[in-house]
């Protein structure tokens, strides 16, 4: 029974679609002015593992995840780089969906750009307008009316006589609340536009994620996720946008996943700590690792990123693949205990990854324990096991023996170099030339070259 927390309710609630075995899922996804940083990172691989669990748990699951393509960003930092907005809008996507591949994220079905559904959000919010939760602005911008939507705030908690104007809302003479927020920007000179009833004008932030999830999905569809920074405003407006405009329920069931922190600091530019996924991957032994690490807490709660912590996810990572090193992996149907079922208890309870990783340690254990007994039917069907467990994550389908050989942040020596080396220490140690053999030895250590030695071979992986 697959439990998950609930951001509309507040509660962990058994999930059941609302249409047979199948999940309809919408991701806010990247605003593209910039390369992805480790809170795009974090929400990215959260639910790319949520999506991959429903699909292992049978479900055909319909995963999209937007782009956000024409923003106030976006324009500001063209104008900046003196560079055409839809071009580095472009860049920037391409970027981004290059970082996904190498995080390990698999594509979504559908990944729809703002731009290309003005179309729908023109409808939408023509269709507001016409409902009476609309209105035109003084100053030709389309707005929605707040006040208007009863059960605004009940996402987020919050209460629409409590709301004040404040950093998140701008002070606007031309409001007829200072709550309401727009839908359709009027153009301004220079700026990207399109023809609206309403005059040449850009979409708003908050109306994209509605037209587009609606588009794909249907009006009433089962998950919505997104950062917990996401929850208010944006989020509350999607609600309040799409339940207008639909007539329905816009959303069954809401994720929100936690912050990134930086050695226990909010990640800010403005603080030093704010690195790209780009940065931060020269400084591991593979993606792998950064994926590993985002998942060793629970998707909820704060993680803490650390060199400490990326430290200890990398030597957890290499002790799994080491306990897959020189095993053929069997079908993990004849495996034995109950590791799976101890697994997906894990994964049932929202999404318990950090306890569906101790369970894959202990498998991982057990199959070394079964690699020195001799007992190698038992150490087959367990590195399966761990295998399949790893599939599920994302994690743990890499070559035990290549992911080993990869080294930490640039290589002194080549895999050919230290192969050439190995050869030529075999030929002093057979000429019981042991000073030469000693010599490539404290070499190779000292390159970050480990050497297994065993009677019929030396193996080797980098440290």
């Amino acid at each position: 029974m697959l439990k998950i927390f609930n951001s509309l309710t507040g509660e962990k609630e058994e999930f059941k679609p609302l249409r047979p075995d199948s999940v309809r899922m919408y991701v806010c996804g990247i605003t593209v002015y910039d390369y992805i940083h480790l809170g795009h990172a974090r929400m990215l691989t959260v639910f790319d593992l949520v999506q991959r669990y429903l699909r292992a748990r049978g479900y055909a699951v319909t995963y999209v995840r937007n782009v956000t393509d024409i923003d106030d960003k976006i324009i500001q930092r063209a104008a900046q780089n003196g560079e055409n907005w839809a071009a580095l809008a472009h860049r920037f996507t391409v970027a981004m969906q290059e970082d996904c591949a190498t995080l390990g994220l698999q594509v979504p079905d559908f990944e729809p750009r703002a731009t290309d559904f003005i179309p729908q959000i023109i409808d939408m919010t023509a269709t507001l307008i016409a409902k009476g939760y609309a209105y035109v602005a003084a100053d030709g911008d389309v707005m929605y009316s707040v006040r208007k939507f009863a059960p605004y705030g009940r996402l987020s908690g919050k209460k629409i006589d409590d709301l004040r104007a404040g950093s998140r809302i701008k002070i606007d003479d031309s409001k007829l609340d200072p709550l309401d927020f727009v839908l359709w920007k009027q153009a301004k000179p220079g700026e990207p536009s399109w023809p609206s009833p309403w005059g040449e004008g850009r979409p708003g932030w908050h109306i994209e994620c509605s037209a587009m999830s609606t588009a794909l999905l249907g009006d009433y569809f089962d998950l919505h996720g997104g950062g917990m920074d996401l929850k208010f405003p944006h989020h509350e407006n999607e609600i309040a946008q799409s339940c207008a405009a639909c007539g329905t329920p816009f959303v069954h069931v809401w994720m929100h996943n936690g912050f990134v922190r930086i050695n226990d600091e909010k990640m800010s530019k403005s603080l030093g700590n704010f690195f790209t996924v780009r940065e931060v991957l020269k400084t591991l032994r593979d993606a792998e690792v950064l994926r590993f690490f985002l998942l060793g807490s629970h998707y909820m709660g704060p993680i803490n990123y650390s060199e400490a912590q990326l430290t200890q996810a990398d030597e957890t990572l290499l002790g799994l693949y080491r306990a897959l090193n020189d095993t053929a992996a069997a079908p993990a149907d004849g495996a034995p205990g109950d590791s799976w079922a101890r697994f997906h208890a894990a994964m049932e309870d929202d999404f318990n990854t950090p306890e569906a990783l101790a369970v894959m340690q202990g498998v991982a254990r057990d199959l070394n324990t079964a690699k020195a007994a001799g007992r190698v039917e038992e150490a087959g069907a367990l590195a399966g096991l761990l295998r399949d467990m790893g599939g599920v994550l994302g994690v743990l389908q890499q070559d035990p023996k290549a992911y080993l050989r990869r080294s930490v942040g640039a290589a002194a020596l080549s895999d050919a170099d230290i192969e050439r080396l190995l050869v030529e220490r075999r030929i002093a140690r057979s000429a019981k030339n042991f000073g030469e053999s000693d010599r490539i030895r404290d070499l190779l250590t000292a390159a970050g070259v480990i050497l297994e030695d065993k009677p019929d071979r030396t193996g080797w992986r980098r440290a």
